[in-house]
């Protein structure tokens, strides 16, 4: 087939996105596809290609720091400008398939998946309504905790609208250690650790003042635990791998330093808990409209007592060659160019 790769983009994932675009370029190269790859938000868009079966590409290093999104509103001006008109949407509408390697922002919220829907073009990956649904972090908790999904107690916050601090937030603080984030950001950016209300106050001004401004976080208690994490494949439930952690947070610099963490699939747990994490991310996905044709990877993370928890939905999870996703996959023994292939075939079956 004919197919173009997007990757890179504007979200504070990019870097990781260039990366899983070239990891799946090669993937797809030795499958026996045509493959150009783009970066929409790129100076120059077309990265690489035509690229032919038989030949061998390279790779992109992600850095420890997610890149800095001072950028980010020139990044978002190309991107729109790419997708909506000009050479590199006639590039999109001349090949058989789009392959989505973007990863957070208007690459995953649902943005790009419009407009491509928009210009009829046929992609990867969960439509735009499933995307939306999945990337508000509290909205998807809302939905999945009403499936049945087990979801911390939250509050969300918007610092910069008001002075106080809500008595939700407090409540929780008062209660122990919590957790913020931006309640729809990816790839565990701008996750803390709050111990106190100065230690949140601090951090909430730090977002307020920070390059995006009126940013809406979400506080939710911190859950000492472990950390696990399920894909699911079209209909197929994956492995469950556990991200065995040496930092208090599975934030950026974890998931990208080598040595912060350890991921082990199949997780070493008893049969009946992997079953229920399993049953769970198969319920989460189908909840929040991801049809056998997408994909996602949900991630647990359980309490003191050891009871899992659900923290988010990812629609459009990182697809480098030691992401996560292709770590389940290659416990299901397929090889990595093997799950793009099956990535592939949900979108053109």
């Amino acid at each position: 087939m004919r197919v173009v790769v997007l990757c890179g983009g504007e979200s504070s994932e990019r870097d990781v996105s260039l990366a899983s675009g070239w990891s799946v370029t090669g993937a797809l190269l030795e499958r026996g596809h045509e493959v150009v790859l783009v970066d929409p938000a790129a100076e120059v868009p077309v990265l690489a290609g035509p690229l032919h079966p038989g030949e061998v590409v390279g790779g992109v290093a992600v850095g420890k720091e997610p890149p800095p999104l001072a950028e980010r509103h020139q990044l978002r001006r190309r991107m729109h400008a790419a997708l909506t008109g000009g050479p590199v949407l006639e590039l999109l509408r001349g090949a058989e398939l789009v392959f989505l390697a973007l990863h957070g922002g208007w690459g995953e919220d649902g943005h790009v998946q419009a407009l491509l829907e928009m210009a009829g073009v046929r992609f990867t990956g969960a439509g735009s309504a499933a995307c939306a649904a999945a990337w508000h972090k509290g909205r998807a908790q809302a939905v999945l905790g009403a499936a049945g999904v087990p979801v911390a107690e939250r509050v969300l916050w918007r610092p910069g609208a008001a002075d106080e601090v809500p008595a939700g937030v407090k409540r929780l603080v008062e209660a122990g250690p919590v957790v913020v984030k931006p309640v729809a950001d990816g790839s565990s950016v701008s996750v803390h650790r709050a111990d106190s209300l100065a230690g949140l106050a601090r951090l909430a001004q730090a977002a307020a003042e920070g390059p995006c401004g009126d940013v809406e976080l979400m506080v939710e208690p911190f859950l000492a635990g472990r950390e696990f994490t399920v894909p699911v494949v079209g209909d197929q439930v994956l492995p469950v791998v556990e991200i065995e952690l040496t930092t208090p947070l599975f934030d950026y610099t974890a998931k990208y330093q080598s040595g912060a963490v350890s991921e082990v699939c199949p997780a070493p747990v008893p049969d009946a808990f992997a079953y229920r994490l399993q049953e769970w991310a198969l319920r989460a996905h189908q909840a929040l409209g991801f049809g056998g044709d997408a994909y996602s990877r949900t991630d647990f993370r359980c309490d003191a007592g050891g009871e899992p928890v659900c923290l988010e939905v990812n629609a459009l999870p990182g697809l480098t060659t030691t992401s996560l996703l292709p770590l389940a996959a290659t416990g299901s023994g397929w090889a990595y160019s093997g799950l793009v292939q099956r990535i592939v075939d949900l979108a053109t079956r």
